[in-house]
């Protein structure tokens, strides 16, 4: 056992339950992320050398959405335009997402001080988007992203506070 979480556990064990108990399921859900996007990585990157527009029109096909329509269209489109460079670096950029993702679950489960940073940072580059996002067109979906989004980083940064004041740095007045 690291040295910080002993000396938290000893002179405020209840505290460091409810840390520990937050931390592993913020550790628990940035992992899940993880895993979706590896997935989706994955998933992306056995499409290089098959015809994005044959899956494309299978998946139209299968949902029952009839190709005359706008948005089928748009998709059709869209799907029909994409290399396999690109698939390439879609693939690589949720491969890397989804490592940082990992490697902050992993910190946050073993109660690392850089994970909350991690987290703290990765995290709240986000927020200024999804605000935009939000203004420009609100939907449920987008306010429930910044919501939790909002949630992690307000979180870690209480428990960066509250572990910054219990070693003696004075705390807010």
């Amino acid at each position: 056992m690291g040295f910080t979480r002993l000396a938290l556990s000893r002179r405020h064990p209840a505290a460091a339950r409810g840390s520990r108990r937050g931390l592993r399921t913020i550790a628990t859900f940035e992992a899940t992320k993880g895993a979706l996007v590896l997935v989706v990585g994955l998933g992306l990157l056995s499409f290089v050398h098959y015809s994005a527009q044959h899956f494309g029109e299978e998946i139209v096909r299968r949902f029952h959405l009839n190709l005359a329509h706008h948005y089928p269209r748009i998709f059709i489109e869209a799907i029909t335009h994409i290399e396999d460079a690109h698939l390439r670096l879609l693939a690589t950029a949720a491969l890397l997402y989804s490592a940082l993702r990992f490697i902050e679950a992993y910190g946050l489960w073993r109660l690392r001080a850089w994970a909350e940073w991690l987290g703290i940072i990765s995290g709240g580059i986000y927020l200024p988007l999804e605000l935009y996002e939000l203004i420009e067109q609100a939907t449920l979906v987008k306010a429930g992203v910044l919501i939790v989004n909002l949630g992690i980083v307000g979180y870690l940064v209480w428990v960066r506070w509250r572990r910054r004041g219990r070693r003696g740095i004075p705390g807010p007045a």
